[in-house]
């Protein structure tokens, strides 16, 4: 791909989006608002990427994640401030916003889907599962890790397909690495529970 008159050959997109997701979910794990950088940092990588090969779904989750990044972000910066007693929000506005881009998004997905195509009904399948697992993540829930698994799986299928050789190779090391989160995270509830 020629960015700005630099030729970037698509396994650099591919490495260095890889390597973002796999520090931000380092910080995910300890629910460190570090974690929406990171994430937000490997859109620009893998929409080149997606935009080269001409996966639009794709490209236009990267969309998605940045607009669910930003707002997860600042919503985890309201919770930390109500926490620490400095501030209350408006929490359902707030939430609200979540549930709505979702819907949204996953009605504009539906809508320019052309489902005539199997694989475009893969990469819809990965779209749907990565807004039900940003929404979760979003609201710090643990049952998002198992959706993020699912992602996974449905994306290394497609990634396969597309011969995204790292992506491919990327779906199970963020498995395994989801399957370290939701433990912690489910630990964390639990510890919850027994303190409230």
């Amino acid at each position: 791909m020629n960015v700005f008159g630099l030729n970037i050959p698509p396994l650099v997109l591919d490495l260095t989006g890889g390597l973002c997701v796999l520090v931000s979910l380092y910080f995910l794990w300890a629910k460190s608002s570090t974690y929406w950088h990171w994430s937000n940092l490997s859109l620009l990588p893998y929409f080149l990427l997606f935009a080269t090969g001409g996966q639009w779904m794709l490209a236009g989750l990267q969309v998605t994640y940045l607009l669910f990044g930003i707002h997860g972000l600042y919503l985890w910066h309201l919770e930390a401030r109500r926490a620490r007693g400095e501030i209350r929000f408006n929490e359902p506005l707030w939430y609200g916003v979540t549930w709505a881009a979702s819907l949204a998004i996953f009605a504009y997905t539906v809508a320019v889907t052309d489902f005539g195509d199997a694989w475009n009904g893969v990469q819809f399948a990965a779209v749907t599962l990565a807004l039900i697992a940003n929404f979760g993540t979003t609201r710090r829930w643990a049952w998002s890790w198992p959706v993020w698994i699912a992602v996974n799986a449905v994306q290394a299928v497609y990634f396969w397909h597309a011969e995204y050789w790292v992506l491919f190779a990327l779906q199970f090391v963020l498995a395994a690495m989801s399957v370290v989160g939701w433990r912690a995270w489910r630990r964390d509830e639990r510890r919850e529970v027994a303190f409230a």
